[in-house]
């Protein structure tokens, strides 16, 4: 996905938390029975909606409240024992100076930086409008064991997404109903059926990967939100993030009774780089250039310039920009289906734009993505890995036995099983029904990457409405349970501000995958994301401005 998240969230407005302060987790039994009522969202959302009509924000060893020496202590119960947590609010407004300043010292120094919205040629010129990228001035607290599971499953959910794209049938009949209503998709789609006609083969598959999840509060389930396929990004600044937050632990070990050792190691731009470098060997090709496909104005172009960077220093691999309007103007194939772009042999295409319908303003765009996956370029992603990352098909493979068409290992099926949230086509009258009912236990997503498109609250409702009124377009939507993660407290820096925030946080666990005809060459979790927004906001994306980047603090 791109520079934003789609995520289901916690509003302390909503007035539905006055009625659902719950999540609702699909839980499988290790058997996987067949004789459980997958597609009842009556059947496991009720269990988990509160009795009471009194509303209780519970307090959790997870949150980010965090225990400070030069702060006023606060005790609190958790889990049949007392821990000191100190609230934000009461850290001493000197101290708090004193942090935000040698944070934004760090941000300036060591390029944790993206472009300024309030300068016009900041997406577009390096070094121009540069400000720091929007972060959290401490990690967020993290349960160790569902940081264990969630790297765990990243492999496995690697060797899916691989196994997905290959099966060209289920994807075009998985989306063959979407196509109708989302014109997006049936132009993807109609990409992918001329690569089936043409027997187009991918030799060279790579990955890059982040499958996003929330911590429910209720349950202590790690549920996925999505696993995105396509410009999975900040792997670049995430790393960074990380290392500012162990730096500023270190510094101020006095006052901060946190254990610097407890931030996970981040190595994600290196290990994308590696993919990436491993990939440029395997196309054969020393003169050869991995091609980075953007956007014409990019204000996160930072974050891909460390990528660039370290592909060149690393691994002395060149790398060229380039829009998919100039794509489409400069490139070209030859008989053996090398693409020649600019004048440069392409080994690599990687994707930081094209998953959205704006990223296509004409016809030459999609020109552009045809040509490249005509090409014998390794393409991160194919249209086919492209496709595998549609809010659809995460729907369709959370059917019962629908997994069991992709991996053997039980054990392994189970593990996923474990972290799938709800999920449900429009076409489930009773689930539709409910929803409507109770909308503000749903997300309806659409078939897109990014912040900003889901529907939420009463908006769920009106919109469903509204389908059933028309009688069409329904298959451009899924139904995703909507997940109510820890509140917690925290300060996030913005435009050089620090600000005290009730807040929510979404993990994303990044994984890199490549193989080529004979053999899996990579196959493992690469890193983390870690994005903290304000409770009250529902869609959180760094980049669309709704969040922020931040680290984990394990517990």
């Amino acid at each position: 996905m791109g520079s934003g998240y789609s995520s289901s969230s916690f509003s302390q407005s909503s007035s539905t938390l006055a009625q659902c302060c719950a999540t609702v987790p699909l839980q499988l039994q290790e058997s996987h029975s067949n004789s459980l009522n997958f597609c009842s969202a009556t059947r496991f959302l009720e269990p988990h909606l509160i009795k009471s009509s009194k509303i209780l924000i519970p307090k959790s060893p997870f949150s980010a409240i965090l225990p400070l020496k030069c702060a006023k202590k606060m005790q609190t119960q958790v889990e049949d024992s007392v821990k000191p947590i100190v609230d934000p609010h009461d850290i001493d407004p000197k101290l708090l100076q004193k942090l935000s300043y040698d944070a934004l010292v760090f941000c300036s120094l060591r390029g944790l930086v993206v472009g300024d919205r309030n300068s016009e040629r900041s997406g577009t010129v390096p070094g121009v409008g540069m400000v720091h990228a929007p972060v959290a001035l401490l990690p967020m607290s993290f349960p160790e064991s569902q940081w264990n599971q969630a790297c765990e499953v990243a492999p496995i959910f690697n060797e899916l997404v691989d196994r997905v794209s290959q099966d060209g049938e289920f994807l075009q009949q998985s989306l063959s109903r979407t196509k109708k209503v989302d014109p997006f998709t049936s132009r993807l789609l109609e990409i992918h059926s001329k690569m089936l006609q043409i027997n187009k083969k991918e030799e060279i598959r790579l990955g890059l990967h982040r499958s996003d999840y929330m911590l429910d509060e209720q349950t202590k389930l790690l549920l996925q939100i999505e696993l995105n396929t396509i410009s999975s990004s900040f792997s670049g600044l995430s790393c960074l993030v990380s290392e500012l937050h162990r730096s500023l632990l270190h510094q101020y070990s006095e006052c901060i009774a946190l254990d610097p050792n407890k931030i996970p190691t981040n190595n994600s731009v290196n290990q994308f780089t590696d993919a990436l470098a491993k990939a440029w060997n395997e196309y054969g090709d020393p003169r050869a250039v991995v091609m980075f496909v953007i956007l014409a104005e990019e204000r996160n172009m930072y974050d891909q310039h460390w990528l660039s960077a370290s592909l060149g220093e690393k691994h002395q691999v060149t790398t060229i920009r380039k829009t998919l309007a100039e794509i489409d103007a400069q490139g070209e194939l030859l008989e053996d289906g090398t693409l020649i772009v600019d004048g440069e042999a392409v080994a690599v295409i990687y994707f930081r734009a094209g998953y959205a319908p704006s990223d296509y303003h004409s016809e030459s765009a999609w020109k552009a993505r045809l040509l490249m996956e005509q090409s014998r370029a390794v393409k991160c992603p194919s249209i086919s890995y492209h496709l595998a990352g549609t809010k659809k098909i995460q729907q369709e493979l959370a059917k019962p036995n629908v997994l069991e068409r992709f991996l053997e290992n039980k054990d392994d099926i189970a593990k996923l099983r474990k972290c799938f949230a709800g999920l449900w086509s429009l076409d489930e009258s009773d689930t539709v029904k409910d929803a409507i009912e109770r909308p503000g236990l749903y997300v309806m997503k659409p078939q897109r990457e990014g912040g900003g498109n889901n529907i939420y609250g009463e908006d769920v409702k009106e919109a469903l409405l509204k389908l059933q009124k028309e009688g069409t377009g329904s298959d451009a939507f899924i139904l995703m349970q909507r997940i109510f993660p820890t509140v917690s407290h925290s300060i996030l820096m913005r435009e050089g501000i620090p600000h005290k925030e009730q807040t929510i946080s979404e993990l994303g666990i990044y994984g890199t995958y490549l193989r080529n005809e004979k053999e899996v060459l990579i196959n493992q979790q690469s890193g983390y994301l870690m994005r903290t927004k304000v409770s009250s906001s529902n869609e959180g994306g760094v980049a669309a401005g709704f969040a922020v980047l931040d680290s984990i603090y394990l517990v």
